[in-house]
């Protein structure tokens, strides 16, 4: 039986990765900032709960030092939210946040395991970005920040690890039906709000590729990544995220980003 290490799994994806894995036959380290609320994954056949927070540097160390004496096979790093808004309307605050999850939490986390998976001459880490780590969307630049850096991260590692047969991927999801935007913060700015508005409708009314994909069917992807055995970076996740991605290589950085202003503002 392979054994996934998972963070951020106590609502949407990650719950759903969680039950995905374990109906297959694995056994699931799934943590969480607060285990206490959760109730459905601890009654799962092959699923140990465990708390978590990435922001928490020491806790990474001690919750990886639990799996381990376990065993793990591959790695999920899938804690995370969104900070939407203008930036200079952002607090210091939000911005540490932000990023103290988005990114330093997976570098954390990771560094955590390497030399585990070292040791043994296997593993795999698998990490959550966005589509907003491919391309970027008005008023997430903090989020796009946090997510591209991961993207660069990842990209970086997989050189370096793959010299002792450890594998490296990305799962970049477009939307999805969860609460995810529900937990996302928003800066306010009276300035920007005819600006924000816009782009707002711009989704609402569904000028954009953006559509809603079920938190399993990312799962899915997810599992694509973890059992495929391909030496494969990227995996898009969601129609939106493959169009977003068709539209950039066929229209050059440039050009795409063109296309999201006149989108978006015009």
């Amino acid at each position: 039986m392979k054994t996934i290490f998972m963070t951020g799994t106590s609502s949407g994806l990650g719950k759903a990765a969680v039950k995905l894995f374990a109906a297959r036959g694995w056994k699931v380290i799934a943590t969480m900032r607060r285990p206490a609320e959760e109730a459905e994954l601890t009654g799962l056949d092959n699923v140990v709960v465990l708390p978590l927070d990435v922001a928490d540097p020491a806790q990474v160390r001690e919750v990886a030092g639990k799996a381990i004496a376990i065993g793990v096979d591959v790695v999920l790093n899938n804690a995370g939210y969104g900070l939407g808004g203008p930036l200079e309307s952002y607090t210091d605050e939000q911005i540490m946040g932000q990023i103290d999850t988005n990114l330093l939490g997976v570098i954390r986390v990771t560094q955590a395991f390497v030399p585990y998976f070292r040791e043994k001459k296997a593993g795999l880490f698998l990490t959550t970005t966005s589509i907003g780590g491919v391309i970027t969307f008005p008023f997430y630049s903090v989020y796009s920040a946090s997510k591209w850096g991961v993207e660069g991260f990842c990209e970086s590692l997989s050189f370096e690890l793959s010299q002792f047969g450890i594998g490296v991927k990305t799962i970049s999801p477009g939307g999805i039906r969860s609460n995810f935007r529900g937990n996302q913060s928003f800066a306010q700015n009276e300035v920007y709000a005819p600006l924000f508005g816009k782009v707002t409708q711009a989704f609402i009314q569904g000028r954009t590729p953006t559509v809603v994909s079920e938190p399993e069917a990312i799962a899915e992807v997810i599992y694509e990544a973890a059992t495929d055995g391909k030496d494969q970076l990227r995996y898009p996740a969601g129609p939106d995220a493959v169009q977003y991605i068709a539209e950039r290589k066929r229209l050059g950085d440039e050009g795409f980003r063109r296309y999201l202003n006149d989108l978006f503002f015009h």
